[in-house]
């Protein structure tokens, strides 16, 4: 499971630099890369793809069925990988806000927490995740007027 976060964290991290150069170099571009991901944020919580990779971390025990009558000594690191790769699936675009709101944020982190797992244990975890989508939208519009919405990078 940590294999696969740690790995994803490579691109990330890539990314986060790659962005953070470029906004350096042409300061007036941050805010339409700002606008950019929370407008991917948006579209990804509605899509079909993030439902799909939800319900699989919402309710893991057909996984675990799953692997239960495979035999070997990576059947639990495959187990593990592939609940995580759906886990990833699930988040990759709310860990992608902290390219914007800085990677170290803490308040920012504590508020992505707290969506993921509304997102995953809460009855009504489907509808927040439209909710947290037009939240993104209009955090996409709004960043292009107001630049301390991306304080990652500026």
């Amino acid at each position: 499971y940590i294999v696969v976060w740690g790995l994803a964290g490579l691109p990330a991290f890539a990314i986060a630099a790659a962005l953070s150069s470029v906004a350096m170099d042409h300061p007036e571009t941050a805010r339409y890369m700002a606008a950019g991901i929370f407008l991917v944020l948006g579209l990804y919580q509605v899509s079909p793809l993030k439902d799909r990779c939800l319900s699989h971390c919402r309710s893991p025990f057909s996984l675990l069925m799953h692997y239960a009558s495979f035999h070997g000594r990576l059947r639990d690191l495959r187990a593990g990988t592939h609940h995580a790769l759906y886990c990833l699936g699930c988040c990759w675009a709310l860990m992608l806000v902290l390219v914007v709101a800085g990677i170290m944020n803490l308040l920012v982190m504590v508020v992505l927490a707290a969506v993921i797992i509304a997102e995953k244990y809460w009855s009504r975890g489907p509808a927040f995740s439209r909710v947290v989508a037009a939240a993104a939208v209009v955090l996409a519009v709004a960043a292009i007027w107001v630049p301390a919405l991306s304080p990652g990078l500026s």
